[in-house]
């Protein structure tokens, strides 16, 4: 086998591994919780760095976007790592450790739940926008690499990949995103049929 083909290989050999060793009991517990924030009417608010900041925003997508069904009321989710001008504006008028707490002070209440993502657990302004969550009453959710970091402190439930390999922490973050929007739109799906969620 060519040299740059077992280098791909062992690649996805290294994700495969990681994504076996993740804690499915989190996984499970994020999806009761989006279950929950969509039975008291909250919004789920998602965010990260970099890499974080995109996945948030894919998930935002998946779960406003992918679960919706017309006649039904919706999952209320948005990334806040989506909104430029607020970020920048808080980031240059304070300091970068507000861009998502300040929005959540102005948008979030006790129904809502934030969910981080981080790769190490440490970026300031993540660990800033739990504290503010927990404060306003509503529910923390971290998804990180390694130990979990400071983050992990102010998180209710965190959800950790076993690596500290940013490029592979990431990767999993994004399997695991797909793996709650599927349960939890197979779930809105199964209580629709039933005539349970149908109350606009």
């Amino acid at each position: 086998m060519p040299p740059v083909e077992e280098e791909i290989n062992e690649y996805l050999d290294a994700v495969a591994a990681v994504v076996r060793r993740v804690e499915a009991a989190s996984v499970r517990a994020v999806v009761d919780l989006f279950g929950r924030a969509y039975s008291d009417r909250g919004t789920i608010f998602l965010f990260g760095n970099g890499g974080g900041a995109a996945t948030s925003a894919h998930l935002a997508c998946d779960l406003a976007k992918g679960t919706a069904k017309v006649g039904s009321r919706r999952i209320k989710a948005l990334s806040l790592s989506t909104n430029v001008p607020v970020i920048t504006a808080w980031a240059n008028d304070t300091d970068y450790t507000n861009t998502f707490g300040e929005q959540l002070y102005t948008l979030a209440d006790e129904r809502d739940v934030a969910v981080a993502f981080s790769g190490s657990g440490m970026s300031p302004n993540i660990i800033n926008a739990l504290k503010v969550i927990k404060e306003l009453g509503g529910t923390a959710v971290l998804f990180s690499g390694g130990d979990g970091g400071r983050a992990k402190e102010f998180a209710d439930v965190a959800v950790l990949v076993p690596s500290r390999n940013m490029q592979i922490v990431e990767d999993v973050h994004m399997v695991l995103g797909h793996v709650i929007f599927t349960l939890l739109r197979d779930r809105l799906e199964g209580e629709r049929a039933d005539g349970m969620s149908d109350e606009l």
